[in-house]
């Protein structure tokens, strides 16, 4: 008897079913959202006090849309953690062995992991982003403080571009986890990234300042703003140069996986 030929639509379908089967995935989903809501609520909660208090120059400075985004920064680490689970999941109970058997093309497997966690990612982070606007508005609208909205220039950009944000770091974190093959490291990697070097930034050499032009939470995070910030005046080539460098991350992911033993 032949063997039966593996698809790629086939691996995509068996990917959304193990993904979809997966407890992790919705906890991790309703952690993303709980906390994102959560925290822009506590951003936005006391804005009628911040911009009362605010000098001229603040004023001026008010982005309400990205004050209302900022949930991104922790939102960031959750998506990571979806991620880095869609692969690391696998390695950690064995089924990954199973995966290969039924999928011996290891670049197939991969892919289609890569898409049906991508797509996750980008609903969820749309979806996020567009309720972490609405809700943050909806707050400052109630407090008398100046609020954006949809149809203003370059709020709908900021919340499609943090949308975006969000599933390259999910896309970053499933090459991470493929390198690594465990969810502790990977993880560590991504809470690294987001937030030590940013932190560090001024710690690094000059060759390396430019490449914080492009880094997440760093000029990648240009795109969330409305205001034109001096220092990234192209938001979205700094969010290109971020995905560029998660592609470059994936493709080592892609190299290493098809190398190595399991």
């Amino acid at each position: 008897m032949s063997a039966r030929v593996v698809f790629f639509g086939h691996a995509l379908h068996a990917e959304w079913v193990k993904l979809r089967s997966l407890r992790s995935t919705w906890y991790t989903l309703a952690c993303l959202f709980g906390v994102g809501l959560g925290i822009t609520v506590l951003a936005t909660g006391r804005a009628g006090e911040v911009y009362g208090s605010a000098s001229a120059a603040e004023r001026l400075a008010w982005d309400p849309t990205e004050r209302s985004l900022t949930a991104y920064l922790v939102a960031q680490l959750v998506i990571g953690v979806l991620g880095t689970l869609v692969v690391t999941s696998e390695y950690a109970t064995g089924l990954v062995r199973t995966s290969l058997a039924v999928t011996p093309r290891r670049h197939r497997l991969l892919a289609a992991k890569v898409v049906v966690a991508a797509a996750v990612a980008v609903v969820a982070g749309q979806v996020l982003m567009f309720a972490t606007f609405l809700v943050g508005q909806g707050l400052f609208a109630s407090q008398n403080v100046p609020h954006a909205r949809l149809g203003d220039p370059g709020v709908l950009s900021a919340v499609v571009g943090g949308g975006l944000y969000l599933a390259a770091i999910a896309v970053l974190a499933i090459g991470l986890g493929t390198i690594m093959r465990a969810t502790a490291g990977a993880l560590t990697a991504v809470v690294g990234i987001v937030f030590l070097v940013p932190a560090l930034a001024g710690l690094f050499p000059s060759w390396f300042q430019g490449l914080l032009d492009f880094w997440p939470s760093q000029g990648a995070a240009a795109v969330f703003a409305t205001v034109p910030n001096p220092a990234y005046p192209h938001p979205w080539l700094n969010l290109g140069g971020m995905c560029l460098g998660v592609a470059v991350v994936l493709a080592s992911a892609f190299v290493v996986f098809q190398r190595r033993d399991v």
